[in-house]
């Protein structure tokens, strides 16, 4: 049995350059530009006082890499950022609007924000009640426009 609500892949450590299993086949970068990119979320969480983590992903919910110090489950967060940047990028065409740039929720414990890095990925961010959204906005989108370019 395992933690956390949604369901799991069984297997080992993937073969390949992304974090999880079976999705070894899968383009991405070598294990220095993974080490870059979680370098760049360890240092949005460094520079946001309430942000308590974040995840790399696909927009098909697939965990790209992390840097989530917190008790939280990695691959959970990156399914729930592919469905939240489903239902934003629905939402956007249903009003005539842009394609989806990012979105944030709030529940009593804190936020769940989570930001296009480009059409293949995405960044999501956990952050605690005392979270200033304005100050994450501005730090967090020319991170996700540098992470745009180290995977471009």
């Amino acid at each position: 049995m395992t933690s956390g609500y949604l369901p799991r892949r069984e297997g080992g450590p993937a073969a390949g350059p992304y974090q999880g299993a079976g999705i070894a086949a899968r383009p991405g970068p070598d294990d220095a530009g993974l080490g870059a990119a979680r370098g760049q979320l360890a240092d949005l969480r460094l520079r946001v006082p309430g942000v308590r983590g974040s995840v790399l992903s696909g927009v098909d919910g697939l965990l790209i890499t992390y840097d989530l110090p917190v008790p939280a489950e990695p691959h959970d967060l990156a399914a729930l950022a592919a469905t939240t940047f489903g239902l934003g990028r629905q939402t956007a065409l249903v009003l005539g609007q842009s394609p989806f740039r990012d979105a944030t929720m709030r529940g009593e414990g804190g936020y769940f924000t989570v930001y296009a890095v480009d059409n293949d990925r995405l960044m999501a961010i956990l952050g605690d009640d005392g979270l200033n959204v304005a100050r994450l906005h501005l730090e967090a989108r020319p991170t996700a426009r540098l992470l745009a370019q180290m995977f471009g």
